[in-house]
C-alpha cells in the first residue's frame, strides 16, 4: 500500500477534494432546490441531467483524449466544472439547472475516465488491485464527508457554493503538477445488448434497476429529507448514513459473493432492501430513519458489483470488458429516468414515495432473480470470477481495470 500511495498520492488528494465538492453539490442542490420552492417533480428533471451529461461523455471523451491527450482534456473539464458550480444560484431557474447538471455530469464522467487512466498507467500488474481499492475508498470517503460540509454555511446563500468551487479547483493542482500524459487506455468495444442480455438476463436487469436506485438515491434523498422537515444537519447526517452504508457493508457481501451462489445471495440483498425501504413508511423517530438509510446503502451499493460478477461468472475473459461497456450504458439508461419518475411520485404522494420507489425496483431484482434460480443450473464457486468493488461512479475503465485484477487473481 505504501508504494501505491507513493506512485498516486496526487491522484487520490486530489480526488478526495474533487469528491468533497462533488459528494456536496449534490446535496446542496437538493436544499437549495427546496428553499427555493422547486417541485420536487422539476428537481427530479434537474437531477436526471448529471446522468444524461455522465452517459454522453462516456461516449464523446474518449474521442477527445485521442484528439488533445489527457492533460488537455482534464484541465479543460476541470475548468468548466468549476465554473459551473458558481452559475448555480446567479439564476435559480429548473431549466437553467438542468442545463448546469448535464455539464456537470459530462465533465466528471470525463475527470473520472483521465484519473482512472492515471492510475491504470500509474499502477503495475503487482499493485493495480491496491490502487484501484484506495482510489475506491477515497471516492467513497469524499462523498461521505461532502455531506458534512453542507452545515458549515447557509445553503440559501452563496458560500456554499463558491466552496465547491474552491474544492474541485483546488483538487486539480496535485494532480496536473505531478502527473505526465498517460498513453490512452483503450477500451473495448461493447457488447450488443441483445449478446449482453443472453448471457445474463439477470445481470441486465438488475443493472437497469439499480441505475434508478442509485439515481433516486443520489439526486433525491436531501430532498426527501427536506420534504421530512429534517433540520440542515439532520439531511446531512441522514445522507451519509447511506454513503457510509455502502462503504462499510461492501466487503461483508463481496466476502460471501466469492464462497455461495450470488443468485441467492442477490436476492437475499434485494430482498433485504425492499424490506427495509417498506418499512419505513411506518418509522417516525429520526434515529430509526437513519438505521434505515445506513442498511439501505449498505444493500443497493455492494448489489452493482455483485451484478456485475454474476454476469462476468457466464463470459470468457476477452469478452469481460466488452460488457463492461454495456452494462454502463444499461445503468446509465435506468438512471437518467430514475429521479424524474422519483420526482413525480414525491410531488404526487409525497416524501414516502422515495423509499417507496427504492423498495418496487428492488423487489423486481429480487422477484426476477428468484425466477432465473428456476431456468439456469447453478455455477459452481470454483468457477466463478473473483468479486471486486466498483461503485455507479466508476467508469469503463476502472471496470475493465477491476476485470484484469479478478482474471488475474482467477489464474492464479
Amino acid at each position: 500500500m505504501f508504494t501505491v500511495l507513493k506512485n498516486s498520492w496526487a491522484l487520490m488528494l486530489g480526488m478526495l477534494l474533487l469528491m468533497l465538492g462533488n459528494g456536496l453539490q449534490g446535496t446542496l442542490l437538493g436544499v437549495r432546490g427546496s428553499i427555493e420552492n422547486i417541485s420536487p417533480q422539476w428537481l427530479g428533471y434537474v437531477m436526471s441531467g448529471y446522468f444524461i451529461g455522465f452517459l454522453l461523455s462516456s461516449r464523446l471523451t474518449p474521442h477527445m483524449l485521442k484528439r488533445v491527450g489527457h492533460v488537455r482534456v482534464f484541465a479543460a473539464l476541470g475548468s468548466v466544472v468549476s465554473a459551473v458550480f458558481i452559475l448555480f444560484p446567479v439564476w435559480v431557474n429548473p431549466w437553467f439547472w438542468l442545463v448546469l447538471r448535464i455539464l456537470v455530469g459530462f465533465c466528471f464522467c470525463g475527470i473520472y475516465i483521465v484519473a482512472e487512466s492515471w492510475l491504470n498507467d500509474s499502477s503495475s500488474n503487482e499493485t493495480r488491485g491496491q490502487a484501484l481499492s484506495l482510489y475506491l475508498i477515497v471516492q467513497m470517503a469524499g462523498i461521505v464527508l461532502g455531506q458534512l460540509l453542507l452545515n458549515i454555511a447557509d445553503p440559501g446563500g452563496y458560500e456554499l457554493f463558491v466552496l465547491i468551487t474552491v474544492l474541485v479547483s483546488v483538487s486539480f493542482a496535485p494532480i496536473l503538477l505531478s502527473a505526465t500524459p498517460a498513453p490512452l487506455f483503450e477500451t473495448s468495444r461493447p457488447m450488443s445488448l441483445r449478446e449482453l442480455t443472453l448471457a445474463s438476463p439477470l445481470g441486465c436487469v438488475g443493472v437497469f434497476m439499480l441505475g434508478g436506485v442509485f439515481a433516486a438515491i443520489f439526486g433525491m434523498a436531501a430532498i426527501y429529507a427536506n420534504q421530512r422537515g429534517f433540520s440542515i444537519l439532520e439531511t446531512s447526517y441522514f445522507v451519509t448514513a447511506i454513503y457510509t452504508g455502502g462503504l462499510v457493508l461492501q466487503y461483508p457481501i463481496g466476502w460471501m459473493s466469492d464462497r455461495i451462489d450470488r443468485r441467492w445471495l442477490i436476492i437475499a440483498v434485494a430482498g433485504s432492501c425492499t424490506l427495509i425501504c417498506t418499512a419505513v413508511i411506518f418509522l417516525d423517530s429520526n434515529a430509526s430513519l437513519l438505521i434505515a438509510a445506513f442498511l439501505m446503502g449498505g444493500t443497493t451499493n455492494p448489489l452493482y458489483s455483485l451484478l456485475i460478477a454474476y454476469t462476468n461468472d457466464f463470459l470468457e475473459s476477452d469478452q469481460m470488458a466488452a460488457a463492461s461497456g454495456g452494462l454502463l450504458f444499461i445503468n446509465g439508461i435506468g438512471a437518467m429516468s430514475g429521479p424524474i419518475i422519483v420526482g413525480y411520485l414525491m410531488n404526487k404522494f409525497g416524501p414516502s414515495a422515495f423509499f417507496i420507489f427504492i423498495a418496487v425496483l428492488m423487489a423486481i431484482i429480487c422477484i426476477y432473480g428468484i425466477y432465473r434460480v428456476t431456468q439456469r443450473a447453478a455455477t459452481s464457486v470454483d468457477d466463478t470470477v473473483s468479486y471486486i468493488p466498483l461503485t455507479t461512479r466508476s467508469t469503463q475503465i476502472a471496470a475493465e481495470i477491476a476485470i484484469e485484477i479478478s482474471d488475474e487473481d482467477n489464474s492464479n
